[in-house]
């Protein structure tokens, strides 16, 4: 039995952001709390797995195998939730054997890794790349990085009613947009298709070009047959994958006094100051409201953001 049962439902709030520089611009930000729903399985990771682990069940599959960094959130809660509910995981990892809270983490929850080196990660998207670790975990379900591909995004689109359940407590009848990081641009794609292009998805990109993250949400799109999708990518990376600078850094910290609202420097720290950018040049005008997805990932902060 691979699915959680149907009692265990993640509940995000959704709150108003209360900082000046969208105060002086008249812009509305409503932030959606996906770091609250669990200690563990936390933020939208828990949504773009949900489908997945529907589908092995559904196989009778023993367990689940996927990929991830060191610090990687999507291992993570994948771990905490085969410990929760009983069901074995393996992890491929990124690089080199490394010692990171994560890894402590998934280790201490029962997850078995592999790592494969660099270039062994690199061929994880190459034809054939499954067959020797399926060989090896005969009944395991193989999952892509970060829970992605349309199962994932699908997992996703429910996000949207948790959102318009919510609007009226804040006085709001609509919204004019969403805004949220991009690593896989998997919930982004849960989004669009969950809109069918009523409105906007901006996605903030927190990798690099290279990382394919625009041709993932193509795939998907085209995957659904949503023939009008509303969305847009902006570059948020900042130079690159968990690249963290003083600027981001000194951001978080004055974010965090200013409206209580804990950031990690990889993904909601650099998705928040890339709207802050976009609003203070003037992109979205007075009036409009925003919804901001709180992704979560606030264990991978540790180590990174002290």
């Amino acid at each position: 039995m691979l699915s959680p049962p149907v009692n265990w439902l993640p509940q995000a709030p959704l709150e108003r952001l209360q900082l000046d520089w969208l105060e002086h611009a008249g812009v509305e930000v409503a932030i959606l709390r996906l770091d609250q729903i669990d200690p563990l399985i936390s933020g939208n990771k828990w949504f773009k797995l949900v489908e997945h682990l529907k589908a092995a069940d559904l196989a009778g599959a023993e367990g689940i195998i996927s990929l991830g960094g060191a610090h990687s959130n999507h291992l993570h809660a994948l771990a905490a939730a085969g410990k929760r509910f009983g069901f074995a995981t393996v992890g491929l990892l990124r690089g080199h054997r490394q010692a990171t809270p994560t890894v402590e983490d998934l280790q201490a929850l029962g997850m078995e890794l592999h790592w494969l080196g660099y270039g062994g990660y690199r061929a994880r998207n190459e034809a054939g790349f499954w067959e020797p670790w399926q060989a090896r975990y005969p009944g395991f379900h193989p999952v892509p990085e970060g829970g992605g591909g349309l199962p994932g995004a699908r997992g996703c689109m429910p996000l949207i009613s948790t959102v318009r359940e919510q609007l009226a407590g804040l006085g709001w009848r609509d919204h004019d947009g969403w805004w949220l990081a991009c690593g896989t641009g998997t919930t982004l794609a849960g989004l669009v298709l969950a809109e069918a292009g009523e409105h906007p998805v901006y996605g903030a990109l927190a990798v690099p070009d290279d990382h394919g993250v625009a041709q993932q949400v193509e795939r998907i799109v085209q995957e659904a047959r949503l023939a009008n999708p509303l969305y847009e990518l902006v570059n948020a990376s900042r130079g690159g994958f968990a690249k963290v600078d003083p600027l981001l850094l000194e951001f978080i910290e004055q974010t965090e006094q200013a409206g209580a609202v804990p950031l990690e420097p990889l993904y909601t720290g650099k998705a928040l100051l890339a709207l802050k950018q976009q609003v203070v040049a003037g992109r979205f005008a007075s009036g409009s409201r925003l919804i901001f997805v709180h992704t979560g990932g606030m264990q991978g902060r540790r180590g990174l953001c002290s």
